[in-house]
């Protein structure tokens, strides 16, 4: 491989340049092409992937359990017509989110220290731990208690499975193997939906203590699996490892580490790792340990950064609050309460993700073309219809269903348009703002804001969506119809369209220099690392 001192100016000058924009590397084909070509690396990101199909799994198990006979007898404080059997559902159901919230905002620190792959197979243990202590459950303590410390492992795996994928895949394949996440979550919850209603006709406990016991397969290959792969790259630069990094990318791209590819890559993670710490450097100066993690923290709230975490906690937040989770884990009981039958509620049920799946493939394909802010604004006006129409229909045939067979399907379709939109927008929209209106140096501690806040507001959906139909019926509709409505509102004034921008450009957007300061940065050091 030629060296920089080989080559002319104008080849060194693109060189540089390039030594961090080592997105700008090509492996081959992306797409379907690229996967088919790069097995090692697809079989690192479908592994990983996994944590997200252990929460997919979690919600498709619970929502068919709590309309079980047997799980109602073993729990009576969950049974219908029990005093507070809304807030005992609700608590004990969103007790994973509450442990979740916790669990991604300490994997950070751990993912750092330990590296990415022990962070998952940490978080795999606390999965464990839980899943086991929920299928042991024998009273209402000791499954919220399995629940929370379940909800650890949960969180972590949610947090940790993209950040280890995007960090091992190569350029050309990095967008569509991060959407193995999204598409993990959804398929976990289908795959356990049907397994407990095969599950469901089983005479004693093991109806619904079966599903819990099986969700710790899946977890398990995770956990070991991803010691058969190499160790991120990143971290091992991070670690200051740089001659491992150098190994570990070349396994993953399967050639010799003098490959001019993988050697400019190489160069680029280098450097991009030495510009975030001198940036670290002056915004923090000599800080280390808790007090820098604080003060990285502390940071996105700074005015230099308000807007971008405005977005970033705002997007997530109408995410939940738009009430696909409510579906997701008390469909059973809304459809019942739609005028379905409990077989007919069971099957529909059990469509809601099918639904959801379908609405999220047209966005992984077409979300540049389609625009975020342009989804962001039509994705809260066309959930939020459906839910005011469902209020309405609610109101005036909630004790008439059976006598109003049309009203009560069509309430039934709006409640998969709903999702069907949802999948189409908000869905992608959660995860993937975020992560591009952050600079890079601030982008890790931004996304773990953004996930924390997805699932607090996760919980407070989970335990507030019993007690609500209980207590104020289509009012629930119509508080979720608010949400959404107030999403567009949100993102009609605050969301700036980010597809296809630079990360100089979107400090055009938010009228800061961010990115622009980074950029001084990265060119001075790419110099050097090109020259090292």
């Amino acid at each position: 491989m030629k060296t920089a001192h080989e080559m002319d100016h104008s080849e060194e000058k693109s060189k540089e340049s390039s030594a961090l924009d080592y997105d700008d590397v090509t492996y081959g084909h992306n797409g379907i092409k690229g996967l088919l070509a790069s097995p090692y690396v697809v079989g690192a990101a479908f592994l990983a992937s996994l944590g997200g199909f252990s929460f997919g799994y979690d919600q498709g198990v619970i929502s068919l359990i709590l309309t079980m006979d047997q799980f109602h007898n073993r729990f009576p404080e969950t049974k219908p017509g029990h005093p507070g059997q809304g807030f005992y559902t609700g608590f004990m159901t969103a007790m994973l989110e509450l442990g979740a919230f916790l669990g991604c905002l300490v994997y950070p620190w751990v993912a750092d220290r330990y590296s990415r792959k022990w962070g998952l197979s940490i978080a795999v243990v606390w999965f464990t731990v839980g899943a086991v202590i929920q299928t042991a459950a024998v009273d209402y303590g000791m499954l919220v208690a399995g629940r929370t410390i379940g909800g650890v492992g949960v969180g972590t795996l949610a947090l940790g499975a993209p950040l280890y994928i995007s960090e091992v895949s190569p350029p050309n394949l990095r967008g569509s193997l991060l959407v193995l996440e999204t598409f993990s979550i959804v398929i976990g919850a289908i795959i356990a939906y049907w397994i407990t209603y095969g599950t469901a006709e089983m005479a004693g406990e093991w109806s619904f203590r079966l599903p819990f016991l099986l969700q710790i397969a899946p977890a398990l290959c995770l956990g070991l699996g991803i010691h058969f792969f190499p160790f991120s790259p990143r971290w091992l630069c991070m670690r200051d490892r740089s001659e491992d990094s150098l190994q570990s990318l070349s396994r993953l791209r399967r050639l010799p580490v003098d490959d001019h590819r993988v050697q400019l890559e190489w160069r680029g993670i280098i450097a991009e790792v030495r510009v975030q710490r001198e940036v670290s450097r002056r915004h923090h100066g000599d800080k280390t340990g808790f007090r820098l993690e604080i003060s990285e923290w502390i940071a996105l709230f700074k005015p230099k950064y308000w807007r971008r975490t405005m977005i970033a906690m705002a997007i997530p937040f109408f995410q939940q609050f738009s009430g696909i989770n409510a579906f997701v884990y008390y469909a059973p009981t809304l459809f019942a309460a739609l005028g379905q039958d409990k077989d007919m509620s069971l099957i529909l049920s059990g469509m809601i993700n099918i639904c959801q799946l379908v609405g999220a493939c047209v966005p992984t394909i077409y979300l540049d073309q389609m625009g975020r802010r342009r989804l962001a604004i039509a994705g809260g006006i066309m959930m939020g219809i459906p839910h005011a129409i469902l209020a309405g229909l609610v109101g005036s045939f909630n004790t008439s269903w059976q006598s109003h067979p049309g009203p009560a399907w069509f309430a039934v379709a709006l409640v998969y348009i709903y999702v069907l939109m949802y999948g189409l927008t908000y869905g992608p929209l959660g995860w993937t703002l975020p992560s591009e209106v952050y600079p890079n140096t601030v982008r890790a501690k931004g996304v773990g804001l953004a996930v924390a806040v997805n699932w607090i507001a996760n919980f407070i959906i989970g335990v507030s969506v019993p007690p609500m139909l209980q207590g104020i019926g289509f009012g629930t509709y119509i508080f979720f119809a608010c949400f959404c409505f107030l999403a567009a509102v949100f993102s009609w004034f605050f969301v700036p369209e980010t597809s296809n921008l630079t990360l100089e450009q979107i400090d055009g957007l938010f009228k800061d220099n961010s990115g622009v300061e980074e950029a001084v940065i990265r060119e001075t050091i790419a110099n050097e690392v090109m020259r090292s």
